[in-house]
């Protein structure tokens, strides 16, 4: 959201983020106000104390009730009717579904900012609209074939559109949006055009979604670093980059399943073989628990530390957009969120998918099939992905028959990316659209008044 603004700060306008309390006890370095994006906070309707994640079908209910309510407090504070500053557009994240009903009732247009790939919007949105044929209970293995997409298998698919998980309050709550975009006057995605060109323009007749990405940090884009103030979740260690900058080029494997994903003990082990296997030099995130689990995951095996002291280094939290662009890097073992990917196609390196959930098996069958910048994990009957699985992938990866071309096709999605944010970019031209309907609807409204 914040870069989002700063794009737009950039085409000439006004731009306010506004976010809960919370977010400001739960980031480390949330920027103040500047006069480039200003910054306000909204009650969710909880103390800072309370465990969002430990109640969280409750905490989404409480911040839809508070938040439509605190929202639209801020709104009347900030942008008064009488008042000389006027909102002309409200732009919101796809799963604060309320956010819309309240700039419906201000009578303030709405963007939806999609998150994820192009192709999951353009596959979710002919699933909740029963455009297509999708798996059943009594076909869960049928394969769905999609207008700009590959044939998709039952493993490629996002968790939510299986039958096996068609309840619960997220499905719930795609299905309401998916079913009502019309409230939405532009769908905007994290993405660019020559990334998803087939899967945005089976889109075009139907509900566009226009790419404005990638927006990730501009350092990954040839700009200037000082010029990005993202948000952390926790601080990162940065000793891992003076290790980095004595290691050959092309030589080092990073390795990190983002802030969610907790593996098995048996997993871990499978992981650490491989990599101890590869003589190869590794940078491994393993982000420390809470609370140890009593089974053991998401722990290193005993010994490990100590027998790879001379290979690897292991931090709980990496300047992950640092090390994807050090020149040491060859390859990227991930969970393929899409921030991580899009972060991985900026900085041009090939990709080790290791997908677990939500859009991230669609994620993951894009970068085999599609964007063809890696390869992909398979788990074993017991669902591990043991370690001669990943020592084999290392291995294609680093030397293998693939490896030029899916190299070669990464530092070409690498230019691709850049050219899409730069001067006349096709993410540009994007965003000089928005920014002109935006201030048409400004001219319509004030005309009509």
């Amino acid at each position: 959201m914040l870069r989002i603004g700063k794009r737009l700060v950039n085409k000439g306008l006004h731009v306010t983020l506004a976010t809960t309390e919370f977010t400001v006890t739960a980031c480390s370095n949330l920027p103040p106000s500047t006069p480039r994006v200003q910054v306000c906070f909204f009650s969710d309707g909880q103390s800072l104390n309370y465990d969002r994640m430990a109640n969280y079908e409750s905490y989404k209910k409480s911040l839809a009730k508070f938040g439509t309510i605190n929202l639209s407090n801020l709104i009347k504070e900030h942008f008064p009717s009488n008042g000389h500053k006027k909102l002309s557009c409200i732009i919101t994240n796809p799963f604060l579904t309320w956010v819309a009903d309240v700039a419906i009732n201000h009578g303030i247009p709405c963007a939806m900012f999609w998150i994820q790939p192009c192709s999951l919007y353009a596959i979710y949105y002919r699933f909740y609209n029963k455009l297509n044929s999708f798996p059943t209970l009594t076909d869960p293995d049928m394969s769905v074939e999609l207008p700009g997409l590959p044939l998709l298998h039952t493993e490629d698919l996002p968790s939510y559109v299986l039958p096996s998980i068609l309840f619960g309050s997220l499905p719930k709550m795609f299905s309401e949006m998916f079913q009502n975009m019309k409230r939405y006057k532009w769908v905007l995605g994290n993405s660019f055009f020559g990334l998803e060109k087939d899967a945005i323009e089976s889109m075009a007749d139907l509900c566009p979604i226009s790419p404005l990405g990638p927006l990730v940090p501009p350092s990954l884009l040839g700009e200037d670093e000082d010029h990005d103030r993202g948000v952390e979740m926790w601080k990162a260690e940065d000793t891992c980059i003076e290790w980095l900058n004595k290691e050959a080029p092309s030589s080092v494997i990073y390795v990190s399943f983002g802030s969610v994903v907790v593996l098995s003990a048996k997993q871990m082990e499978c992981i650490a073989k491989a990599l101890k296997n590869s003589n190869s030099p590794f940078i491994w995130v393993v982000k420390q628990p809470d609370l140890p689990e009593p089974d053991g995951a998401g722990q290193l095996p005993l010994g490990f530390l100590e027998e790879t002291k001379d290979q690897g280094v292991i931090v709980s939290w990496s300047p992950q957009t640092k090390v994807l662009a050090h020149p040491a890097i060859a390859c990227f073992i991930t969970h393929c969120g899409w921030n991580s990917v899009l972060e991985t196609i900026s900085a041009g390196v090939p990709v080790i998918a290791y997908p677990k959930w939500s859009d991230q098996p669609t994620n993951a069958k894009l970068i085999v099939d599609v964007f063809r910048i890696g390869l992909r994990l398979r788990a074993n009957q017991d669902g591990i992905v043991s370690n001669e699985e990943v020592e084999r992938c290392i291995r294609e990866i680093m030397d293998g028959p693939k490896c030029v071309e899916l190299k070669s096709n990464a530092r070409e999605l690498r230019i691709a990316a850049r050219e899409a944010v730069a001067g006349g970019g096709s993410s540009d031209k994007n965003i000089l659209l928005f920014v002109d309907e935006i201030i048409e609807s400004c001219v319509q409204l004030k005309h009509a008044m």
